[in-house]
């Protein structure tokens, strides 16, 4: 019973010579969300290599830890149900805001792909 959060992961392929265009891009998509029901998490760019180089070091699980690749930016937000996400997803396009976010990408090509999951959160 009761509601199910729904949160939505999107793994993003940069072009980390936009990286300033993308960054534009992911403000008016924490706006928009939050404006359209949702929760936004943030998004996650990459780290500059120069001050995260020396903690790159070592993995807890010896034989099992890898890089990852340096391109990659992650947004994370959450629905209360699938209806609230059915409504962003109803209204979104119809904003002035989404539309320039649109333009940002296809002007810039600030990420070349994306991927997105929907996952259920685990609290403490």
């Amino acid at each position: 019973g009761g509601r199910t959060l729904i949160t939505c992961y999107v793994r993003y392929v940069v072009n980390l010579e936009e990286i300033d265009a993308f960054r534009e891009y992911a403000r008016i998509w924490i706006d928009l969300i939050n404006r359209l029901g949702g929760k936004h998490h943030g998004y996650f760019l990459p780290m500059d290599d120069d001050k995260s180089a020396s903690h790159r070091r070592g993995f807890s699980f010896s034989g099992m830890g890898s890089e990852g690749p340096k391109d990659i930016a992650v947004a994370v937000f959450s629905f209360p149900d699938w209806a609230a996400y059915d409504f962003y997803r109803s209204e979104a396009g119809k904003q002035e805001r989404c539309k320039e976010a649109t333009e940002i990408v296809e002007r810039t090509k600030c990420f070349t792909s994306y991927e997105r999951s929907f996952m259920t959160p685990i609290f403490g």
